[in-house]
Order: structure tokens, then sequence, then C-alpha cells
């Protein structure tokens, strides 16, 4: 117990805070040591006035003694709608003491993404993709951490943070243990809920060890400070007085001891009792009553510091309080020495800015101002932002506190700053914005199009408010043309990944028919065919593949409706298992010169990833493999150098493993599925590209022979019925039965598969490649009803011709020789090794090398087949290989 004051502790509220300063000094040990050692992130939890602030500025004079280089940033309860602040204030002092060119040079490909977040760059013209900016944010923290090793971050009133830095330090920490650095956070309990105490709740989590919660002081602790304030003869009653007093609490501990010096009191039992009202005045009632004896002009003063709440100066104060600039100063000197506002460590600000002695005296203070009088001074201090030149998001803030008053203007300042938010990547902080723009309320002629901003604004975050907002906004005036059909498309794509499914067809195909023949009808139907499309369950509408194909038989690729109707009927020839050579032809109408058409790129918004990714499955599915690599690598391209993030990256990668697995480079698949699954886990589980990441990761680790595993994933990520609504290639319900078979589990693997052929059947879909649960279920068959097993294979080899594929058939042929005997399975198995010998799926080219090798009783046969499965990764494969020849075949 510490009962006088630390040599090295300059404030008070380092008192009994050993074991705090130890941990700190021990993490900066650890930091400095090596530059490889791992990082290290420190969580002080607290209720205000418990030192918090005093343990993170002793950390920076722990740090800077050891020669790190510290940067700190601060929360605000008046600036949490500010998004990317917090970060903001950490990075930029170091990335603004570069030269343009230098930041841009540093940041490289991350310099566009993550530098209008930070203020340092302009956004661009579209909307930014949230996960994109926060893994911009994360790298360019990596980046700048190498650089400035070893580094220090402290996160003050954490509590207080903007949503979007907190989702940034939530991803900065899991990432820490490769890092070296130090980051201390400092925060409230409670205060917050819903998205960002999740975020709050993950820093913790992150840090590896026992989140800090500071106590208050003990009666002996506040004793030994009151003695150390006010003199040694202060007596026990009156000690016990101020630690009853104040409950222990450092900072108001502090704050009555400063009032009892002013007052001059005499620190003995006969004065113990005057102590509570002392106190009172150092706080909530009292502290304005304090305020307001300063003088009406400071108490305006102080009201606008509170408004502002950051950047504070005599000079912008003195705009918002309407006061002379010399009276200004002197307001400022008279709210110094009251111990209101203080001069803000130049450490972390311009040399002239003030801030507020404590957050608990700065709420107070903005809690005073009377509301209307309040709304009207954030309606002026919006003002002063704008004409400052600094923007509508800058201004954003002051908007939102400013009384509804039917302002045309205000509502156009709210849109503006909604249209920069999403150019940054804040799609709250536009919520915000267009939903008060809302209570304005807009003009008749407007209310739509905010309506249609709004949801479009929600659409990555809450699929179910974009449904509301764009529902009432079409039932209004005003969205007419594109904008209206940009309406209804966006709101099918909300109810499609809010799984009303069938809604989302219904919605656009009602809208087409209100359209006249041409491209923009053309636009909704490929919509509804492309929402037709990936629907998993049975077909919604009859027909809908002859429909279909009539309407794209009239397509010539002219221009991107007809594109993307080539590539829906091109798709759905493929799921139905038509001929390769005219699914080809088809998909190749819809490019031009080999390529996607400009306004179908991967970061095209008006179509979706969806349909793009159904034209690499048709060519993946097709054996043309490399035209498929060559779309789904560039889709991962685009997207990093976009910094898209969330689901688009989780496709993207889930896709290229998808690729590797069907070339039969198996390793590389997990690799890139395993990476897929990481950041689906960080998007949400049950969305279908979390089952597409999980499926194609089950698949391959059965390929490979890690059956135990395939099962361990499988549970993990809940890779079981019910499946989603959506297709996920391959098909999950095979993937299943093939897993359940492989661990022993028949009887359930039997009924998997059968399960999947008539889901399949029901859905018109007859690919053997991606269906593959007839193929399956023969081999499951073969001894317990040969009969159904034969039948299973003669239309599994009759499908495969029907598709035409060198893999479809070689798989076929591999069925049937296994369901024979004696010289007609090794005719069989040697024809499966022709087709797959021309195949591109090397996988299964290897295991029917060695299926034939074992049949053949041909040693060089084997010898190629296990050198095929080594290079495939296909340890199972090299394993069953060896089994034989142990068995009687042998190598020469």
């Amino acid at each position: 117990m510490t009962e006088v004051r630390p040599p090295a502790a300059p404030s008070a509220a380092l008192w009994e805070r050993d074991e705090e300063l130890a941990a700190i000094a021990e993490a900066v040990d650890v930091l400095c040591a090596d530059r490889h050692s791992p990082g290290t992130l420190l969580v002080l939890r607290g209720e205000a006035g418990l030192g918090k602030t005093a343990l993170l500025a002793e950390t920076r004079r722990i740090a800077e003694q050891r020669g790190c280089t510290v940067w700190s940033a601060r929360g605000g309860e008046t600036l949490r709608t500010v998004p990317f602040n917090v970060v903001r204030q950490l990075l930029q002092p170091a990335l603004v003491s570069m030269l343009p060119e230098e930041a841009r040079e540093y940041l490289g490909d991350w310099y566009g993404i993550a530098g209008p977040a930070l203020g340092i760059a302009d956004p661009g013209d579209g909307q930014a993709d949230p996960q994109g900016v926060c893994e911009g944010l994360v790298a360019a923290v990596r980046r700048l951490a190498r650089r400035d090793w070893p580094l220090v971050l402290l996160i003050d009133d954490a509590h207080w943070a903007d949503q979007e830095t907190l989702y940034w330090l939530a991803a900065f920490a899991e990432r820490l243990a490769d890092l070296s650095v130090l980051v201390v956070v400092a925060r409230r309990p409670g205060e917050i809920t819903g998205v960002s105490a999740r975020h709050l709740d993950a820093v913790a989590e992150a840090a590896g060890r026992p989140v800090t919660s500071l106590s208050a002081l003990t009666p002996e602790a506040a004793a030994g400070l009151t003695r150390a304030t006010l003199g040694e003869t202060a007596d026990a009653a009156f000690c016990r007085e101020v630690w009853a007093v104040t409950g222990g609490n450092p900072y108001e501990t502090v704050e009555l001891l400063a009032k009892v010096q002013d007052s001059e009191l005499e620190p003995v039992e006969a004065h113990a009792g005057e102590l509570r009202e002392l106190n009172r005045s150092a706080r909530g009632g009292g502290l304005v009553a304090r305020l307001e004896e300063l003088g009406i002009d400071a108490t305006r003063f102080a009201w606008a510091a509170a408004i502002l709440g950051d950047g504070i100066t005599v000079g912008l104060v003195a705009q918002l309080a309407t006061l002379g600039h010399e009276e200004a100063v002197r307001c400022a000197e008279r709210l110094r020495g009251a111990r209101i506002l203080t001069v803000r460590d130049p450490a972390s600000a311009g040399p002239d800015e003030l801030e507020f002695v404590h957050p608990l005296i700065e709420t107070a203070v903005y809690n005073s101002i009377p509301d209307a009088l309040r709304r009207a001074m954030h309606g002026i201090a919006a003002r002063i932002v704008t004409d400052s030149g600094r923007g509508a998001a800058a201004a954003a803030r002051h908007l939102l506190e400013v009384h509804p008053d039917d302002d045309e203007e205000l509502v156009w300042q709210l849109r503006e700053a909604a249209r920069e938010h999403l150019a940054v990547g804040a799609p709250d902080a536009a919520r915000r914005c267009l939903e008060r723009a809302l209570e304005e309320p807009p003009r008749p002629e407007v209310h739509a199009h905010v309506l249609h901003e709004l949801g479009s604004a929600t659409f990555l975050t809450a699929p179910a408010r974009t449904i509301g907002h764009l529902r009432t906004a079409l039932g209004m005036p005003g969205l007419d043309g594109d904008r209206r059909v940009d309406a209804v498309i966006r709101l099918s794509q909300a109810l499609l990944h809010n799984d009303q499914m069938e809604e989302a067809v219904r919605t656009v195909e009602a809208e087409a028919a209100r359209m006249p023949a041409g491209p923009t009808r053309m636009r909704l139907q490929a919509v509804q065919f492309m929402w037709e499309g990936v629907h998993a369950g049975e077909s919604l509408t009859p027909g809908r593949s002859e429909r279909l194909a009539q309407l794209a038989a009239t397509c010539t690729g002219r221009d991107n409706a007809e594109r993307a109707l080539l590539i829906l009927r091109g798709f759905d020839a493929m799921m139905r298992g038509e001929n390769a050579e005219e699914i080809v032809e088809i998909c190749d109408r819809a490019l031009v010169n080999g390529r996607l058409a400009p306004g179908l790129g991967w970061t095209d918004n008006e179509w979706g990833v969806e349909l793009l990714l159904m034209l690499a499955s048709s060519y993946a599915y097709t054996d043309r493999l490399d035209r498929a690599e060559a779309l789904y690598s560039e889709a991962l391209q685009a997207y990093d150098t976009a910094g898209w993030g969330g689901g688009h990256l989780v496709l993207a990668h889930a896709y290229v493993g998808l690729a590797h697995r069907r070339r039969g480079r198996l390793e590389a698949a997990e690799n890139s599925l395993r990476e897929s699954l990481r950041l689906a886990e960080r998007v949400g589980r049950g969305l279908p590209l979390y089952w597409t990441a999980t499926c194609n990761l089950v698949d391959t680790l059965l390929a490979r022979g890690h059956v135990d595993e395939a099962w361990a994933t499988a549970e993990r990520h809940g890779f079981a019925p019910p499946y989603p609504s959506t297709v996920v290639l391959p098909d999950p319900r095979s993937v299943r039965g093939r897993l359940l078979l492989a661990v022993g589990r028949t009887k359930e693997g039997v009924n998997e598969l059968e399960a999947a052929e008539k889901a399949a059947a029901a859905r018109g879909h007859h690919h053997p490649v991606h269906v593959f649960a007839a193929a399956d279920l023969a081999r499951a068959l073969a001894t317990e009803d040969p009969a159904r097993a034969a039948r299973l294979a003669v239309d599994l080899r009759r499908r495969a011709e029907r598709l035409g594929t060198d893999t479809a058939i070689g798989e076929a042929l591999r069925v049937a020789a296994a369901l024979e005997t004696g010289q007609r399975a090794v005719r069989l198995a040697g024809q499966a090794v022709t087709y797959l010998e021309s195949s591109p799926c090397q996988y299964e080219h290897a295991a029917a090398r060695i299926e034939y090798g074992v049949l053949a009783r041909s040693a060089p046969d084997l010898e190629r087949g296990v050198a095929l499965a080594r290079s495939c990764g296909a340890d199972g494969l090299v394993e069953r290989a060896r089994t034989e020849l142990a068995t009687g075949v042998g190598l020469p």
C-alpha cells in the first residue's frame, strides 16, 4: 500500500497504483527489448475520476524516458458522431509531418483507401467499403509502427470513441502478435451499448490478459494524500471525512483538497462538516453555480467551449460566444484559474488549444446549457465550420443537434454530409445525417430521394432498415427514371440479403412489368433471373429456364443488360448440365475482346458480385479453368486494390480456393479457403458467403485425406442442415454426404446424398461435377444395393456425356469401374485415366491413375499416380497407394 507519494509519481491519482505502474513499466521494457517482440495491449477500466488519464500520462513519461515514440488520442462525449475522430487524432500528427508525396509513397496502395478517412487525401466519388477502409487503417498503423519503433499508442476515454475508430481498434488488436507496439486503452465500464460496446469487448478479449480495473483510494491513502496536500497537521477525523465525502475518488479528492486550500479551511475535526458543501461546489449543480459566479461572459465562454468539444481556441470560442477578443482572453484566464479549463498538451494538440480539466466538468457544463440555446449554438457552430471551408461532414455533428425547422438548406447540408461520410467509409455516420434530414422534414419532391439515400447508407449494416426505407421511397412521388430502377434493384438486393428471396424476385418482376420493352426492362429482367438463379430451393417461376433461354437467344451482347442475360443463361445452362461447348460460347458473347465490359467490373456497383461469380463459375465447371482462374484472381486483385473487404474479399478468396481445388492444387486451395473463412467470421456466420468458404474448405480437406480435420471444421463452423437458401458451389449437401461417409456414418451419408439428388432434380440441376451426390451414392450402395448403384452410374454417365467435359466423363467412368470387376473394371478405369489425363483437374487424374494401377497391377501407373498425388498435396491418395503397394504391386 502506498501511503506516501512515490518519487516518480507526479499525480495524486497515482496513489496506490503500484501494480498498474509495474505492469506498464514491464510492457514498455518488453517493447524496447526487441523490435521483433510481440505487441502488447493493456486495458485500464475504471469509473470517472479514478485516475485512468493520470496512468496514461505516466505511461507517456515512462515510454519517452526509454526513447519511445508516443502517440495519443482521446474520445469525447459530444464527439462520438464524428467518424474516425479518435484514429485521426492518433495518426494525423505523424502523417501530416510528411510531405504529401512522401505520405502517398509510404502508404502505397492504401493511400487512396485510408487517406480520406485520416483526412490527408480527398475521397473518391463512390462509396468506400468500411471493411476495406478498416484494413487500410490497420495497414497504415503497421507501416508507421515499423518506421517509428518503439511505438506506444495511448487511447483515453475509449468508451466515447467513434464507432469507426473502435472498429479499427478491434481489428488492429487482433493482429498485435506480429507487430511490436504497445497499445494502452483507458475506458469507463458501461457507458455504451450496441456495436461500439461489442468492438470494445473485442479489444478487451484481444488483450490476452485480465483487464485492469481501477479501485478507489483506501482511507489510509486518502489520509496520506490529504496530509501531503494540506500538511501533516491534518487530523485523523478530518482525513476520514475527506475519504467519506469523496468515496476515495482520486479526482474528487484532489478537487476537494484544492477547495480546502482556497478557503483556507483548517484541516481539523471541527471543520470536517464543511467538506460536503465544498465537495458539492466541484461537481454538478455546485460546479454550475461556481461557473455562474465567474460572470455571464465566462459562462458563455465555457458553454461555447463545451459546444466545440475539441479544437478549442480563444479565437474560435470568441466567434461562437460573440465575445470580443480581449474579453475572451480574460474569460479564458478566469476559467483556467477556476480549474475549469486548462491548456492542452502541445504534444497532442496545437499550442494555443484549451481543454476542460476533466470530462466530468465538460459534461456538467454542456448539460447546463439551456436546451434551446444549446441547439442554437450548435447551429452557429455549424455555420462557422462551413464558412471555414471544412465541408458539410465536419459541420455534421453540429447540424445533428439543430432543432428541426423545415429548413431546406439544412436538408441539403445533411445530404451532402452523408455523401462525404459514405465516400470515406462511414455509412453509420451517413445514416445519422439522413435520419436527421427526415426530421426537418424534406420538401415533398425531395423526400423520396432522401429515403433512397438512407436506404443505400444502411444497406451494408442493416438490410431490414433498407427494406423499409426503400419501400417507403418507392411509394412516394419523386423517384423517376434510372433513380427509381436503382432503388428497386437495391431493394431486391436487401430482400435477398435478408433471406426474403421470393419477395426479392417479385419486386423486380413487378417493376419490369411496368416498363416498355427496352434496355431498362431488360436490366430488371436480368436481375430477376439472377435472383432466381442463386436461389437454392425449387424454381420460383415455372418455365424460368426456357424463358431465359429464349430471351438470351435475342441478345448479341451490345450492352450490359444483354451481357448480364447471357451470363445468366450460361450459368443456368451449366447448372442444368447442358453441353459445355454451347455454355462457353454463350459466356464468351458476354465479354468484350475476352474481357469484362466497362461497367461490369468487379468493383462496379450496378450489377453486383453475384453475376460475375456466375460467369467465372460457368467456366470453372466446363473445364475452362484458365478463364475461371483469371477472373477469380482479377476479383481478388481488384478488391485488394480498391480496399474492398468484408463479403467481397471473403468470396474472392473462397473462389480462388475453388479454382485451386478444381486444378488439384489442394494446399494452395486450403490456404485461400482458410483466409476466406477467417474474414467470413468477421462478416457474420450463417450468410451464404460463410457457407461458401466452409463448404469448399471441407471439400478440400477431404480431398487431401484429412478426414478428422474436415469433420472438426464442419462441427466448428456449423456445416450442417439447415442449408442456405442460395446456391453454393460445390453443392453443400453433396459435400456433407461425402463427409459423413468418410467418417464412417454411412447410413446418414447415404440419406444426405439421396436428399442432395432429390433437391438438385427438383431445381433442374443436373451438372454431374457440381452436384456429385450420384457418384458417391453409387459407390456407397455398391454392395448393399448393386442394381440401384448400377442405375445411378448409367444415369451419371449419360449426364456426363451430355455435358461433354473430360472431367465429367472421366469421373463417371471411375464410378462405373468401381462397380465392376475383372477386365471390365480395368478397361473402364483405363478409359477414365484417358479422359482425366486431358482434364485440367489433376487431383481426379491422380485418383484415377492410382485406381487403374491397382486394378491393372501396374507399378508405372501407381508410381505416376503417387507423383501426381504428391504434387496435389493429396496425402490420402498417397497413403492409399502406399497401402496397395505394400499388399502386392510393389515398385521396382
